[in-house]
């Protein structure tokens, strides 16, 4: 075990002198081939003819006289009112409006492409047009784009001043027709676009050229993608980096965003680069074009500590329409030093807390290719209609996968792209169009929660200042009084010094739980042969009282149902009990804004029934009879065969006993929570 422990001790040390060293070295690919596409069409319409070169230095023509719009009638060109100095001009600040249905005619060779739109909504100088009034359908052959579509409302939606659709249909023929036309119904309605991006790809989603054929999660089915299916683009994220440009994809002119606004929960994992002596190493099954050497390049990872990692999954969370089929792949590298072998690193993948890969080890996906070689894998995700709500979240969470005991408990994740698919009739627009909650207003929610619990920090910090010094001393003088009344029958006795390093000096990775009473944490005993949980007292909470309490209930009492305390430390101003430990954590943990795999009916009628018993045991077996005083799904406890055990008896109290003249009142325990023995007694 300590050898164990002494490799990740290095593996820690070793991520970061990566993150460190390597900013200055750029992300290099072996057989590297960027792929040049046939057509790499750049329409900036409603500007005239000649180029204009965007910021990322690609040059966009005009559409008027254009050879894709030779016939321009009752359509306008157009200048937004609102010239905001930080949107890029080009294709931005100019539109076409469309007053009636219009049809670019582009030249292609067949096969698929990439279409991606440019919408800035605005009103428009010396016309009749204002951005409230735009609602359009979009469409490519007999595929429907968008419908009845709103580009003000999606971009205040998403809180953004403009925006890019894409798309990717494939050509059976020499021509792509993309068709522009105002919704019917409506007065004074029109449609507009900014820019009109065409770009000739490889067949990346159909299953000559994927890692895997799609399997539906949760099923055993998988859904084939080919030259009749279409795509559009929900994310694409540079997972653990930077936002990547159109300009440095490979050969596609994709944007890659940062994930970081897309990651669900407090703990968010650690980024780093690849190690400088990595090459990635593509090849025929994975070739360039999949994604670029800069989004492989970059990681993100669940962090060094294996404790805490069993402890939470990393998850990333986007905002989905209901009622289609959803592709989500996967991208994944191995980039740093010294994972390079099989059982090293392997984890779990879920999918809408369904289990779409259990024990994934990407080194012995590669077949042999090791460190730095790429690959990615394909899921399918539907999401039904339902009456609640017309958009809803897709989750894809990691865990580490300690089945067959790997080096690393870790996970991580390169890259993650997510597109929706077309339905039966050949549509990609949601059925009614909704306010969408964005990963932006949640990012603002979670600054403004952060800022909330910061200053509520402080001003406990201070209080908890004022409080110490008065608290010290009398609390000392419980703890002699406590030492005279434990006595040696009550379990184990540990020193202070096992106990620090049972908890390598109460280090606060190894913090599993935080509670009245104080922190508990994950040790090891007997050399590292027994794994307990470590309670340590707060010196400003419940004190010796509640210490001795249970120390003296616990020592008593031997049940299935009942946590076993195996002993305590009372040296030198410490309160510490040592207990069995509890490998799936807490009911809590399992019922409550968790991530966790969902509870089976079984298991819950499992616990439920376990933990009656351990409560009828204190009511009805133990003598004195024993009220719990604090029910609560925390002080349930779970081992590693999902049996549940009552803990935490600091607040709990013997039934008093038919001749006591003296009973006390005082109510102790959560509000809420309160033992109904304690009120029949």
């Amino acid at each position: 075990m300590n050898t164990h422990e002494s490799n990740r001790h290095w593996f820690s040390l070793l991520l970061v002198i990566v993150t460190v060293t390597t900013s200055i070295y750029p992300i290099i690919a072996q057989n590297s081939t960027t792929y040049v596409p046939a057509e790499n069409i750049l329409l900036n319409c409603g500007a005239p003819s000649g180029k204009l070169y965007a910021l990322d230095g690609r040059a966009w023509g005009g559409d008027i006289r254009s050879n894709y719009a030779p016939a321009i009638k009752n359509t306008v060109s157009a200048i937004p009112s609102n010239q905001n100095s930080s949107i890029p001009t080009v294709p931005y600040m100019t539109a076409r409006i469309f007053q009636t249905k219009f049809t670019y005619t582009f030249p292609v060779t067949p096969g698929r492409k990439f279409i991606r739109l440019y919408f800035y909504p605005s009103n428009y100088t010396n016309l009749n047009f204002t951005d409230s009034n735009s609602s359009f359908t979009v469409s490519v052959g007999s595929y429907t784009l968008l419908r009845n579509f709103s580009a003000l409302l999606t971009t205040q939606a998403m809180n953004r001043d403009y925006m890019t659709k894409e798309f990717s249909v494939n050509v059976s023929s020499n021509t792509l027709n993309l068709t522009f036309a105002p919704s019917s119904g409506k007065e004074n309605t029109f449609a507009f676009v900014n820019g009109i991006e065409i770009v000739s790809t490889p067949q990346i989603f159909d299953g000559s050229d994927t890692f895997s054929q799609p399997q539906i999660v949760g099923t055993t089915s998988t859904l084939t993608i080919d030259e009749h299916t279409a795509l559009e683009t929900v994310v694409r994220l540079n997972v653990g980096g930077q936002s990547v440009s159109p300009v440095d994809d490979s050969g596609l002119y994709r944007e890659w965003d940062d994930d970081s606004p897309y990651i669900y929960g407090a703990v968010v994992g650690m980024t780093y680069p690849k190690d400088p002596n990595v090459t990635i190493k593509y090849s025929d099954t994975i070739p360039e074009y999949i994604a670029p050497p800069v989004v492989y390049g970059t990681a993100r990872s669940m962090g060094p500590n294996a404790l805490v990692n069993l402890n939470y999954k990393l998850t990333w969370i986007a905002t989905v329409d209901a009622g289609f089929y959803y592709l989500v792949r996967l991208h994944f590298c191995e980039i740093i030093y010294p994972v390079t072998k099989v059982n090293m690193r392997v984890f779990d993948v879920f999918i809408n807390n369904m289990t779409a890969v259990q024990g994934l080890d990407v080194i012995a996906y590669t077949e042999g290719g090791g460190i730095g070689v790429p690959i990615y894998l394909d899921f399918i995700v539907f999401f039904p209609n339902t009456s609640a709500s017309s958009q809803q979240d897709l989750w894809i969470a990691l865990h580490p996968d300690i089945s067959n005991k790997p080096v690393y408990y870790n996970a991580e994740l390169n890259g993650l792209e997510i597109f929706k698919l077309n339905d039966s009739t050949g549509n990609l627009y949601a059925q009614k169009l909704s306010k969408q909650q964005t990963v932006d207003t949640g990012k603002k929610k979670r600054i403004r929660r952060f800022l909330f619990i910061s200053i509520g920090v402080a001003g406990a910090v201070l209080l908890i200042l004022l409080l110490a010094y008065a608290l010290r001393h009398w609390r000392r003088r419980q703890i002699l009084i406590l030492q005279s009344s434990v006595s040696s029958n009550q379990g184990r006795v540990f020193s202070i010094s096992e106990i620090k390093t049972a908890t390598k000096y109460f280090s606060e990775s190894l913090v599993i739980g935080v509670g009245g009473f104080g922190k508990v944490y994950r040790g090891e005993i007997n050399d590292g042969l027994t794994c307990v949980a470590i309670k340590r007292g707060n010196q400003l909470n419940q004190g010796a009282h509640e210490f001795r309490t249970e120390i003296e209930i616990l020592s008593k009492l031997r049940h299935r149902h009942l946590v076993s305390l195996i002993g305590y430390c009372d040296e030198k101003d410490e309160m510490i009990l040592v207990y069995d430990f509890m490998a799936n954590g807490t009911l809590r943990d399992h019922l409550y804004k968790t991530q966790n795999p969902p509870l089976t009916w079984k298991q819950r009628l499992k616990i439920c029934i376990g933990a009656a018993r351990g409560f009828h045991y204190l009511h009805t077996g133990a003598k004195p009879n024993i009220i719990h005083r604090d029910v609560k799904t925390t002080n349930i406890l779970l081992d590693d065969k999902w049996v549940a055990k009552v803990s935490d008896f600091g607040l709990s109290k013997v039934t008093p006993e038919l001749d006591c003249t003296h009973v006390s009142t005082t109510v102790k325990g959560s509000f809420g929570y309160l033992d109904p023995e304690y009120f029949w007694n």
